[in-house]
C-alpha cells in the first residue's frame, strides 16, 4: 500500500507540475511573512525612537498655544463694557455702577509683603477713608495687583502724593498713594508682580506707608473684600460684586480682614500692636493739627504730656508739626 500510495503521488505530480509551484509559493510567502514581521518590529522600534523628539516639541507647541491662549484671555478686557472712555487727567471720575459685576482675582500678585494695616475702609475722623492703609517703609518695593495698564502717574501734595493708577484687564482700577518714587510711566503696560514704584510718605500722610484703594467704575470698593493682606492672599478666584449685598459684605470683610480683625498668628499682631497705638485701657482720640500748634499746646489743650504724645504717634519732640496732620492722644 505504501508503494502504491507513492506511485499514485508520483503520477499525482506527474500529471499535476503546479504541484511544486504550490509549495514553492507556500515557501516564498512563509519567508516574505516572517521577513515582514521582522522589518516591522524595527522600523517601529526605529519610528518611536524618530518620534520622541517630535512628542518633545508637540509639548513645546502645546505650551505655547496655551500661553496664548492665556494671553489672549488677559487681552479681553471687561473694563472695555465699563468704562467709556480713557484719560491721564482724572484718578477717579464716579459713574454708574452695575447690579452686579464678576471680578477676576486670579493671576494677582500683592501689592507689598507687608502683612500690617494701619487702617481699615470706611468712615475715619469725619471723614470716608476709600481704602486700606498698609505699613511699608520708604523705599520698599510696590507692585501692580493685576496686569493692566498704567493711566495717571501724578503728584498730589494735599492728598496721595506721589501716585500710581492702573486699570486693570478685569475691570478694576487700583490706586497707589504716598510713594516715595514712582517706576513707571503712563500708558505704559505692566503685568501682575512688576515694580511701580518705591513706599514713601509723601501728600498728606503723618507716617510712611502705602494707601491702596480698589474702584470700580470709579466708585471705591473696600479691599478688604478682595485682599487679605494678613495671609498675603485673595479671598477668592472671582468676587461678585453685588450693590444690593455690597454694604453688608464689606462690614464683614472689615470685620474679618481689616484692622483689629482676630488672628491665630502672634507675630502679626504684636507687630499690629507696633505699627499702631500701644494697647491700653484709655480710649484713644485723634487732633487734627492747625496753624501754630506746638506738641505743648496740644499736650496741655488734652491734658497730657509730650512724652506721651511722642510715644503714642512715634514721633521726636523735634518734629515740625504740619497744618492738616493727625496725632492721636488719651
Amino acid at each position: 500500500m505504501h508503494f502504491a500510495y507513492l506511485c499514485s503521488e508520483s503520477f499525482f505530480i506527474s500529471i499535476n507540475p503546479a504541484y511544486f509551484m504550490n509549495i514553492s509559493f507556500l515557501k516564498k510567502i512563509s519567508v516574505l511573512a516572517i521577513s515582514f514581521c521582522v522589518s516591522t518590529s524595527v522600523s517601529a522600534q526605529d519610528l518611536l525612537a524618530k518620534q520622541a523628539p517630535v512628542d518633545r516639541k508637540m509639548k513645546a507647541v502645546d505650551s505655547m498655544i496655551l500661553k496664548k491662549i492665556i494671553e489672549q484671555e488677559e487681552r479681553y478686557n471687561p473694563a472695555a463694557d465699563l468704562y467709556e472712555d480713557w484719560n491721564n487727567v482724572y484718578a477717579h471720575q464716579e459713574t454708574a455702577l452695575p447690579d452686579s459685576f464678576r471680578i477676576d482675582l486670579r493671576g494677582f500678585h500683592m501689592p507689598t509683603d507687608s502683612r500690617v494695616l494701619t487702617s481699615n475702609f470706611g468712615a475715619r475722623w469725619g471723614r470716608q477713608h476709600k481704602g486700606l492703609d498698609i505699613k511699608v517703609y520708604i523705599g520698599d518695593t510696590i507692585r501692580a495687583a493685576f496686569s493692566g495698564k498704567i493711566r495717571i502717574v501724578k503728584y498730589e501734595p494735599r492728598g496721595y502724593g506721589k501716585y500710581v493708577v492702573i486699570r486693570h484687564h478685569n475691570g478694576l482700577e487700583t490706586i497707589y498713594g504716598h510713594m516715595s518714587k514712582q517706576l513707571v510711566v503712563e500708558n505704559q503696560e505692566v503685568k501682575a508682580g512688576e515694580a511701580i514704584g518705591l513706599g514713601g510718605n509723601t501728600g498728606r500722610s503723618t507716617g510712611s506707608h502705602l494707601h491702596f484703594e480698589t474702584r470700580l467704575c470709579g466708585v471705591a470698593l473696600n479691599p478688604a473684600l478682595m485682599f487679605d493682606f494678613r495671609n498675603q492672599d485673595v479671598v477668592g478666584d472671582f468676587y461678585m460684586f453685588r450693590r444690593n449685598k455690597y454694604a453688608s459684605e464689606s462690614a464683614m470683610a472689615t470685620r474679618l480682614r481689616g484692622v483689629g480683625s482676630s488672628s491665630n498668628d502672634s507675630d502679626q499682631d504684636d507687630e499690629l500692636e507696633i505699627a499702631t497705638a500701644p494697647r491700653t485701657s484709655a480710649p484713644v482720640h485723634f487732633h487734627k493739627v492747625k496753624k501754630g500748634d506746638t506738641l505743648q499746646a496740644i499736650a496741655r489743650k488734652h491734658h497730657t504730656t509730650i512724652d506721651k504724645l511722642c510715644k503714642l504717634n512715634h514721633i521726636g519732640k523735634n518734629i515740625r508739626l504740619r497744618p492738616g496732620q493727625i496725632l492721636k492722644y488719651n
